[in-house]
């Protein structure tokens, strides 16, 4: 089974950084779910639990900073216990450049919020953490979200091309 993942952090990997929202899109047969687990609630085990039947992680440049990050913080090694895509690599073989978002430019994936960045994902984070802004907090996880269920999405157009996914 499939799993997409992506992480929102308070900065670069190290120092006192820490992430703040791990989204998990899970692919199992017929029921395509994301689960979002912010601040505390990530953990080793809640990780773990999220990703409990999958056998695939897919990230985008998760390779250098989603897993290599959740093994630092909170200590969950995720490349020892599972197989990793990370689309970013495939792209750049099929001939894109730039991030995410201007690989999803190029492709069409559509946004509902085209112009954030992970610089607006830590504004957010502080935002909400020292003025208690649910309205912060809520446009994080949206923009998580549509990192995650973009992938799938990445996935899907590349494997439909046969651009060099592998």
């Amino acid at each position: 089974m499939d799993a997409y993942l992506d992480i929102e952090t308070t900065g670069f990997l190290g120092g006192s950084s820490y992430p703040t929202v791990v989204g998990i899109a899970v692919d199992f047969p017929g029921d395509w779910s994301v689960r979002q687990l912010v601040g505390d609630e990530i953990t080793v085990d809640s990780v773990l639990h999220v990703l409990e039947g999958v056998t695939t992680i897919h990230t985008f440049n998760g390779a250098s900073f989603d897993l290599p990050f959740l093994a630092w913080k909170p200590g969950v090694d995720l490349r020892r216990r599972f197989e990793h895509h990370d689309l970013m690599h495939s792209s750049r073989r099929s001939g894109f450049k730039g991030g995410l978002k201007a690989i999803e430019k190029a492709l069409n994936i559509p946004r509902n919020l085209p112009d954030m960045g992970g610089h607006d994902a830590i504004a957010l984070w502080q935002k909400y953490r020292q003025e208690n802004n649910r309205a912060a907090l809520d446009m994080l996880l949206e923009y998580n979200r549509e990192d995650v269920e973009n992938l799938r999405v990445l996935r899907a157009i590349l494997e439909e091309e046969n651009w060099n996914l592998d």
